[in-house]
């Protein structure tokens, strides 16, 4: 019996697109889409931001040092978390879930500034019951620190919680702790998913 659904953020809850972000980021110093890329993502700064390593007041220091210009720290802020845009089809399946009295918890890799980006644009993490973050859990997916701290939110056993993620590496590790998981395809299938579990949306 599922007592607890953990989802992820990214291309689930909200679809997101890093190519935007950098490409408005780069707007604000004069540099190309593929530089900010490489200076921030290919470079690894991006995870370490997400795994808590950066406050935002830290990141926005390196940037202007990276990209050689003062920059408005809201401004970058912005550019930065005005990536995504809500699944809405997401939203009757939470709060079909929550009414049949089911535990949400969130399982995200996500930086500070884009938690309180989607929390003050959409009305969808308020749903949810807790909240699993990689710059809380100082580790990203597929990192074990990030799993050993839903597991522990959860507040049941392994097999007891369902997880959804667009990332398949990440489903096979969580089934690998016991959890039941699928890939997340399309809200349409992950009805499917639920309805073969004999729960019904």
């Amino acid at each position: 019996m599922i007592r607890t659904f953990l989802f992820d953020m990214g291309n689930v809850l909200a679809f997101f697109s890093h190519d935007k972000m950098c490409e408005q980021m780069g707007a604000l110093c004069g540099r190309s889409r593929v530089e900010i890329q490489n200076l921030l993502i290919e470079s690894g700064i991006q995870w370490e931001y997400e795994r808590g390593k950066l406050s935002p007041a830290e990141f926005h220091s390196w940037f202007e040092q990276a990209v050689e210009k003062t920059v408005d720290f809201n401004a970058l802020q912005t550019a930065g978390s005005d990536i995504f845009d809500l699944n809405n089809s997401i939203i009757p399946v939470l709060d079909s879930l929550k009414s049949q009295g089911y535990r949400l918890v969130l399982l995200s890799n996500t930086c500070v500034s884009h938690f309180e980006f989607i929390w003050n644009k959409y009305e969808v993490l308020q749903r949810f019951d807790d909240y699993v973050t990689s710059y809380a859990a100082g580790a990203i997916k597929p990192e074990p620190a990030i799993f050993e701290c839903a597991l522990e939110k959860i507040q049941c056993a392994p097999e007891e919680a369902f997880y959804t993620d667009d990332v398949a590496e990440y489903i096979s590790l969580a089934r690998q702790l016991g959890i039941q998981a699928e890939v997340f395809k399309g809200t349409e299938a992950l009805i499917e998913q639920l309805a073969r579990r004999e729960i019904r949306i």
